[in-house]
């Protein structure tokens, strides 16, 4: 009976202590730190003050507005503080989300954290937005860190740290592709897709890319708010981001180019040969791209590409490369979808593919609708979460940018229904 009895009081102490535990549990407040210079923008304001890896470091004008964005998988009451480095001089700023602003006072001497206040986050992203009231100092402040204490698990998705510069391209979005199935038995030698940009998704920094191949990319691009291109490169075979560093034998070689097309050298994301031409291309319009790739015999390969206005009978030259050291077909047909302007990655983008068609050394036509949805390593390591791609409308689609919240998967496959098409080209009156 004794042994029983105590059995039962140690049994009810340790459910006593498990409970406790869970308790201290709950009430437990985590802690995230969002980094400002991989997470914020300037949204507002006529002068550019300067968002940089330590944050916000310039903060001059009255009217500036920044944002920061990040994603919170559930609904959540947060406290929010921040990190500061030595404040100057006294100021008063004003952060707000969808339901909530507080002034917040940051007195001159100050540093390190300042609480801010209670905020309720929605599931999805959520923006805080910060103002300045007055200031008596240069700066109304500068801001190194967001600091975010809440209860539960870790569910937020934000640019974590800047390891291989991932403020930069996580600030730029998430790229996006698709890849199109090509037969494996097949010599191609040709690869056609119509691409559409809907109106409203054009913002400056976008690179529509709509004929992808092993060795480049050929599209179209918003340079300005007064300047748009078609773009058309190959890379050298030299595996380097200098192209003073590519030997001459190695070297991208124009071989012809069309009327108004500029030419030259690219680095920074490998290095090779490089055309555009400025060319008002509009958003709502339908445009069409045609290139090859074709071994010369000789141990090197040609690449051309052509371009058409959907109102125009007539294809467009951009150039013709050779590429040496190199014996290849058409391999690897993608379209992909980004910024280069990172600035301006909270703007939202989208593009769509419609009737992909390769062609064989044959001359045989054969339609591709079938794609894979991948991304970079933004996208892959979840810092960013604003992207979507798949099939709608009988195209295929891909989006980024924006701080919206999609649910669609990288590596989905997705498949459009055949149309049958086909393109009507006669090749031996190309230019």
């Amino acid at each position: 009976m004794r042994i029983k009895l105590l059995s039962l009081i140690l049994l009810l102490s340790f459910n006593s202590f498990f409970q406790n535990a869970i308790c201290q549990n709950d009430t437990k407040l985590n802690k995230i730190v969002i980094p400002l210079g991989g997470n914020t923008y300037q949204t507002g304001g006529m002068k550019n003050e300067l968002v940089n890896n330590d944050g916000i470091s310039s903060w001059k004008s009255a009217d500036a507005e920044f944002s920061v964005y990040f994603s919170s998988a559930t609904e959540k009451s947060v406290t929010i503080s921040f990190n500061i480095p030595e404040q100057k001089g006294n100021s008063k700023i004003l952060l707000s989300t969808d339901d909530k602003t507080l002034k917040i006072d940051l007195k001159a001497g100050k540093s390190g954290t300042i609480k801010a206040g209670n905020f309720q986050l929605k599931k999805g992203y959520n923006i805080l937005k910060l103002k300045g009231i007055t200031k008596k100092g240069v700066d109304f402040g500068k801001i190194k860190e967001l600091i975010v204490e809440y209860k539960g698990s870790d569910d937020f998705n934000f640019v974590r740290n800047n390891s291989d510069n991932r403020f930069y391209w996580g600030k730029r979005g998430p790229s996006v592709h698709m890849s199109y199935n090509l037969p494996k038995d097949k010599n191609i030698k040709w690869f056609y897709n119509e691409i559409t940009v809907p109106k409203g998704y054009d913002p400056v920094g976008s690179y529509f890319m709509a004929n992808g191949f092993g060795q480049g990319y050929f599209g179209i691009q918003v340079n300005s708010e007064s300047e748009r291109r078609i773009l058309f490169s190959v890379w050298s075979p030299t595996n380097t981001d200098n192209p003073k560093d590519i030997p001459e034998d190695e070297k991208i070689k124009l071989l012809k180019k069309g009327e108004g097309v500029k030419s030259g050298e690219f680095g920074n994301e490998g290095s090779g040969g490089q055309s555009f031409m400025i060319y008002n291309w509009k958003a709502g319009n339908k445009y069409k791209f045609l290139n090859s790739v074709e071994p010369d015999g000789k141990g090197n390969t040609i690449y051309t590409a052509y371009f058409k206005d959907d109102t125009s009978e007539n294809w467009m030259l951009i150039a013709s490369f050779l590429r040496p050291k190199t014996n290849t077909w058409y391999t690897r047909p993608h379209s992909f979808l980004e910024n280069f302007n990172y600035n301006l990655g909270y703007k939202v983008r989208k593009v769509m593919f419609s009737n992909q068609w390769a062609c064989n050394t044959n001359g045989e036509w054969l339609e591709l609708n079938t794609g894979m949805f991948t991304g970079d390593d933004i996208a892959g390591k979840k810092f960013r979460i604003d992207f979507d791609g798949g099939v709608e409308n009988n195209a295929f689609f891909l989006k980024n940018g924006g701080f919206f919240t999609s649910e669609t998967k990288l590596m989905s496959q997705f498949q459009r229904q055949v149309t049958n098409d086909l393109p009507v080209i006669d090749f031996t009156k190309l230019p």
